[in-house]
């Protein structure tokens, strides 16, 4: 058995150790013991601090949209945030994804950092980039971070941003030649005739070109009216109103419009006057691209706790390769048709961003040759007040006899 100043002087030592600080000469068991205890409970107050240290970085990490990965110096694994753990165990495309990582890890263990661009054909199509990094402490390495960021969204809006600054510039570009050859053409202009012929040009081309530009303001001011103001709206007042703006050109072409029967009582919520330039730009779009003697039908009805508002005709019909694209800036599935009939392209993105700002979507089905529907779903408002009903004739009065 150990005596009592050896057993007190092995304490302290650990004491001592556990405190990290020098031992001093033996001053009981009694006190040995409390130095131990003191000690004992300052290290695990210290590794409870580090726990709670080590699960607010895991939180955080969790939230991170971002795939992170955290290896130790052997390669080894220890954490994956919520966002990584899809890529282990996984097949097809992700396994690709994980076995980039390991790979990206064990070279960062060695001290080298790494970057490495992925192309998933999905579906859906991505675009990664995985990186990885060592972690150094005292000049060591002690482990390793990889990140994996999905850059699909950003380089879809790059080359948005390409196309339509290319395309924005053809479209301008067309209405500004012909009015610089028709302005050269009218300085010879002798003949009457010709000299209207020209100016009537001009006038068309003027036309066209304050067409884009005014489609290209509401199309801003969309974008920036992200939450426009909503206000109970009845849907048949909206079908109406629209329908009436596209009438003429309808009666011009020989095409019915056919507007279904709309109960008084169904409402979106809502910006009318967005509302309504959206079925107007479907409407319009119908019949540009309807054979004269066709028929244009508007409708409306509530499905699955959405107001549904088609626009359908039995016109040209939109390829299936085009379909994806209809709704991109100045993407025109027919440009001969599009320049005779004067679209400027940008009435399907007017449509897409309205249903968007509304909390709704637009959907699109179509066969070529045979015919598009366009579908545009909107949240609900509350019924309408059903209306009053007529007051009931006035007798005649009787005269006095």
């Amino acid at each position: 058995m150990l005596r009592g100043s050896r057993l007190s002087t092995l304490i302290e030592q650990l004491a001592a150790r556990l405190d990290g600080r020098p031992a001093t000469g033996g001053d009981g068991v009694a006190a040995a013991l409390t130095r131990l205890e003191a000690a004992v409970a300052a290290c695990a107050a210290e590794q409870q601090a580090a726990a709670a240290h080590s699960s607010r970085l895991a939180v955080a990490l969790g939230h991170v949209s971002e795939a992170v990965v955290l290896a130790d110096e052997h390669g080894e694994i220890v954490f994956r945030n919520a966002s990584a753990e899809a890529y282990a165990g996984a097949r097809h495309g992700n396994a690709l994804v994980e076995r980039t990582l390991v790979d990206l890890l064990g070279r960062a263990i060695a001290g080298q950092q790494g970057e490495e661009p992925l192309e998933l054909w999905g579906p859906p199509r991505r675009t990664l980039v995985l990186s990885a990094r060592p972690l150094r402490a005292g000049g060591s390495v002690v482990g390793a971070v990889a990140m994996v960021e999905d850059v699909s969204e950003k380089r879809r809006l790059d080359a948005v941003r390409r196309d339509f600054v290319a395309n924005i510039g053809h479209e301008l570009k067309t209405p500004v030649g012909a009015l610089s050859l028709l302005s050269e053409a009218l300085e010879d202009a002798v003949d009457v005739e010709e000299f209207r012929r020209l100016t009537a040009s001009m006038q068309r081309e003027a036309l066209r070109l304050g067409q884009i530009i005014d489609d290209l303001l509401d199309l801003s001011r969309i974008e920036a009216e992200e939450t426009p103001v909503r206000e109970p709206v009845p849907v048949h007042l909206l079908v109406d109103q629209a329908a009436d703006r596209i009438r003429t050109a309808a009666d011009h072409q020989g095409i019915l419009l056919d507007v279904a029967q709309i109960t008084p009582m169904l409402t979106v919520l809502g910006d009318r006057r967005q509302l309504v330039n959206a079925l107007d730009n479907l409407l319009e779009n119908a019949v540009k691209y309807s054979d004269e003697g066709s028929v244009v039908r508007v409708s409306a009805w509530l499905e699955d706790g959405l107001v549904a508002l088609a626009v359908e005709d039995h016109g040209v019909g939109i390829p299936t390769r085009d379909l994806e694209r209809i709704f991109e800036r100045f993407y025109r599935v027919d440009r001969a048709r599009a320049r005779d009939t004067g679209g400027t392209g940008l009435g399907l993105s007017i449509v897409r961003h309205i249903a968007h700002n509304h909390g709704g979507e637009v959907h699109v089905v179509s066969r070529e040759g045979e015919g598009t529907t366009f579908t545009l779903t909107l949240p609900p408002g509350p019924p309408a007040s059903p209306p009053a009903p007529p007051a009931p004739p006035r007798a005649p009065a009787q005269a006095a006899g």
